[in-house]
């Protein structure tokens, strides 16, 4: 097929063309891939593979659109590739600097609000990055596409891009294809329009009430309240009769008993439970009691007109629930649970409570009509029709269940990336949902929603393609992909597949939970599980991406370990870490501003796959050339400058430190000994690079930073905080090179910084013995050292001027600590070594199964040499002897670890 590919393109007449062949119209074109597909999925081997949905072939089938999207793994990748790919060679390309500025985009565009998801980066977010790092002919990927956000950018970049978006859920890859897709607009909404007066013709009388003042209206929304039993007199208490006040327009934590004046609290009061017919499963059901509190009424205006329900609204909505359910409420009868007595994490937050066990429980007796009435008027639509309309339910599907919480503001919400029921529930009216976002459509589709924006990949060096399924197996040649940008998911920030589950619903695909990576305990699956699916699918996004090109990683988790996780899974695919900034979304989430571990500002992690590869069949004395020459190239890949308002910062991955770090991880990964201290580095360092502020440069990037440095207000300070032993010595190395001091002028400042911040299990080393194994005191005897006679004479009036054998000069000096020069720290290092390593000796004998409080410097220096033996064992017996937390906080002693597992998984 591939000496067939040219352009795709609509021609004139209506007809298509496809993969070089032309179709008379686009659903011909969807016929003829369509039968290839179900061919495909007979092949067993293709049918099995890792992370492929679960689901029938009649559903998968018709929610594709092939080759441009399917609902299972893509068979057309390598197809997409071959046809799109630039000719140019590759030998003429130039890598990009990493794009190192801060970005600021805003969510509040109708393109963007068109479809929510549980987190999602504004497309002109994402256009900075491709625009940064690629150009036209270049494919892109995004592994992790979530709404399809980049898909979106990569069509609004100029010119557009061509790109591949990949996601192991079928909710994602669904409304990613239903962004980016083509689509007659004018006609849809019309049949959109068409099917909301169908349906309020058909149920509207569920929501008829009564006006105040004489006829009838819809309700837009009833607002439902659990019902408690009072604890002193056992009388029945609704939530919302009882709890808000309308004054402050807040629910009280404490509400009083209007039987008895008690006082109660929601999280220590009992719940009525009813029982009621469940017409889909045709048995009954028994659910917390919750009851009608308030209808808002449609006046025809922009208000609502609310009132609490009478007896004959009352009478109303019973006749509602005696109501039979159409057939199409068939397709919402998904069973939830898939271990025994629990089906999610998300389960036991409150719906193991209610208790909600299939798909259609989640929805009020009125919505589920509506819906069940739909989904058979959507059977009878032509393909395409009914993907977009499913589509445009899916994107008010959360609202209009029992997932929709009642505000004390008026204003209902879905609580993000979590399922939960409020004990003050609103029901949505589904065609007053579609109607609203009927007009927001009219709007996006202004933006370039279906026309402007996907008919763009109809241009040359223009295309996209969606496929279903893990990032661990993508298909893809290798070095296929020129750059990455994914959003991966971050522990147990979001459950996926559960709070999907709606959405899979409707479409009938459902995702495969054992490749998704996620920290969940129903799941089994803990932070070290997490990160070797991350480690696997990071492996398979090295193994596309050419050699030279970048990955970008956005990354909204606060958590050590998952940064840690995030950061090992790069760095054993590979990856070398670049640069990281910030992207403010402007908004955040709903655990991002309730709990400690969410943030509000995302990190974006640069890295590339280096054009120098692994070592490991180098000779030893070939090693330490290698260093240099990996570390040459890492060099010219980082930033030169970073700017903050007139300043600028510090370049932390051009520290000296963070540089060891970047090549110790680089040979670790490809299995070799480390041929040098860190003193011995640093001084290699400065003997072929250039330093500025603290900072390393080739020769030629210092003209560039030199301009940059002369323009800005102060030189760039590196921002230090003190959590463990080493950032303890980093913080003196910085405090004694600007100001060598007395132990009494050091401890007061040193004091301060032994905050709240320090590592729970890291022992707190003494002051005294920190500088007695990492720096040097001047006793009064010879001359003054060279740091200490600058400082002096700079600081002081009446030194200026002395020798350094000077009386005055030595007695000022006397007892000051400085920062050795590279030849004396390599002694103090070595020195410091043995006495560490000495003391991971004892670790390693220490009785009892746990080491509860150790030094992690110690750690990491054993854990150094027993690789170097080979030693893999020691490694992970004392890995496993200290607790998982500690290890999974601390990216160096994680590395170690991991690569001494699978040396000796590897060895066996």
């Amino acid at each position: 097929m591939n000496d067939l590919l040219q352009t795709d393109k609509i021609t004139s007449g209506g007809s298509v063309e496809c993969f070089g062949m032309t179709f008379p119209s686009e659903d011909a074109r969807r016929e003829y891939f369509l039968k290839l597909l179900a061919e495909k999925m007979k092949d067993s081997e293709f049918r099995n593979q890792e992370g492929f949905p679960q689901s029938t072939d009649e559903a998968i089938l018709a929610m594709s659109d092939p080759p441009y999207y399917t609902a299972c793994p893509n068979p057309w990748l390598a197809d997409f590739v071959a046809h799109y790919s630039s000719k140019e060679k590759e030998a003429d390309y130039k890598h990009s600097d990493p794009f190192a500025s801060d970005v600021s985009e805003g969510r509040h565009t109708w393109l963007y609000k068109a479809h929510t998801y549980h987190t999602k980066v504004p497309p002109k977010a994402i256009e900075a990055y491709i625009s940064h790092y690629t150009k036209p002919g270049d494919i892109i990927l995004d592994a992790f596409c979530g709404s399809g956000m980049t898909g979106l950018a990569a069509m609004m970049a100029e010119p557009s891009r061509t790109v591949i978006l990949g996601d192991l859920a079928p909710a994602a890859t669904f409304i990613t294809y239903g962004y980016n897709r083509s689509a007659d607009a004018f006609e849809f909404l019309q049949l959109a329009e068409s099917v909301c007066n169908k349906l309020d013709e058909e149920l509207g009388w569920m929501y008829e009430f009564d006006q105040q003042y004489g006829g009838k209206s819809l309700a837009s929304y009833i607002v439902w309240s659990d019902v408690f039993i009072c604890e002193a007199c056992q009388g029945e208490i609704e939530f919302y009769e009882n709890a808000y006040d309308a004054e402050s327009k807040k629910f009280r934590d404490e509400f009083q008993c209007p039987h008895c004046d008690s006082k109660n609290r929601k999280v220590s009061t009992e719940r009525i439970s009813t029982t009621t017919y469940d017409f889909l499963l045709k048995s009954p059901w028994t659910s917390y009691k919750q009851i009608p509190s308030l209808i808002a009424l449609s006046s025809g205006g922009r208000r609502n007109i609310k009132r609490r329900p009478t007896n004959s609204d009352i009478d109303r909505i019973e006749a509602v629930l005696a109501s039979k359910v159409a057939a199409g409420g068939h397709k919402l009868v998904q069973l939830m649970l898939n271990r025994t007595g629990q089906w999610g994490d998300q389960w036991r937050n409150c719906l193991h409570l209610r208790p909600i066990t299939h798909a259609h429980q989640l929805f009020f007796p009125g919505q589920l009509r509506y819906l069940a009435r739909l989904m058979e008027l959507i059977d009878d639509m032509r393909p395409d029709h009914q993907q977009l309309l499913l589509f445009v339910l899916s994107s008010v599907i959360q609202k209009a269940s029992r997932l929709m919480s009642y505000n004390a503001d008026g204003i209902g919400r879905v609580q993000k990336g979590v399922l939960y029921i409020s004990s003050c529930g609103q029901e949505m009216r589904l065609t007053h949902l579609l109607r609203i976002t009927i007009k927001d459509l009219k709007r996006a589709i202004k933006e370039g929603l279906w026309q402007m924006l996907p008919n763009r990949r109809y241009k040359p060096k223009s295309g996209l393609l969606v496929t279903t399924g893990t990032a661990s197996q993508l298909g893809l040649p290798d070095a296929s992909v020129d750059y990455i940008f994914v959003d991966p998911p971050f522990g147990g920030n979001i459950p996926y597949s559960e709070v999907n589950f709606l959405w899979e619903t409707l479409i009938g695909v459902f995702t495969a939970q054992n490749e998704e990576a996620v920290c969940s305990k129903i799941q089994e699956k803990d932070i070290a599980e997490y990160q070797k699916l991350m480690r696997d699918c990071f492996v398979e996004l090295y193994r596309v991406l050419k050699p030279g090109r970048w990955m970008t990683v956005e990354f909204s988790n606060t958590k050590a370990a998952v940064w840690n996780a995030i950061q090992t899974s790069l760095q054993e695919a590979g990856f070398v870490v670049a640069n990281v900034s910030a992207l403010d979304k402007k908004q955040g989430s709903f655990k991002a501003v309730t709990t400690t571990v969410a943030v509000k500002q995302d990190l974006v992690i640069s890295a590339y796959k280096p054009e120098l590869q692994g070592i490991t069949s180098l000779r030893a004395d070939d090693i330490d050339k290698s260093v240099w020459e990996f570390l040459r190239s890492h060099l010219s890949f980082l930033p030169i400058c970073k700017s903050k308002g007139e300043d600028l910062s510090f370049v932390i991955e051009r520290d000296p430190r963070i540089l060891f770090d970047r090549v110790v991880a680089w040979l670790i990964r490809s299995g070799c000994p480390i041929p040098m201290s860190s003193q011995e580095f640093q001084e290699g360092l400065r003997q072929r690079f250039s330093e500025r502020d603290g900072m390393f440069f080739l020769p030629e990037q210092i003209s560039e930073y030199e301009r940059a440095r002369s323009a800005a207000l102060h030189a760039p300070q590196m921002e230090l905080f003190v959590a463990d032993e080493r950032s303890a010595i980093d913080w003196l190395v910085d405090f004694l090179r600007k100001r060598p001091s007395t132990y009494q002028e050091i401890q007061p400042a040193y004091t301060r910084q032994l905050g709240a911040g320090w590592k729970k299990h890291e022992e707190k080393p003494e002051l005294s013995a920190l500088l007695e194994d990492n720096f040097l005191r001047f006793d009064g005897n010879g001359d003054v050292p060279n740091q200490i006679h600058s400082y002096l004479s700079t600081n002081f009036k009446d030194l200026r001027g002395l020798e350094k054998d000077d009386p005055r000069l030595k007695a000022k000096a006397k007892d000051r600590w400085y920062v050795p020069d590279p030849s004396k720290a390599k002694d103090l290092e070595q020195k410091r070594e043995r006495s560490m390593l000495k003391e991971f000796e004892a670790y390693k004998t220490a009785p009892g199964r746990r080491l509860k409080e150790f030094r992690l410097e110690v750690l990491r220096t054993g854990f150094k040499t027993a690789w170097a033996a080979r030693d893999y064992k020691t490694i992970i017996g004392i890995a496993q002897k200290i607790p998982e937390e500690a290890l999974q906080e601390d990216e160096k002693l994680l590395l170690w670890y991991d690569q001494a597992l699978t040396r000796t998984e590897a060895d066996a």
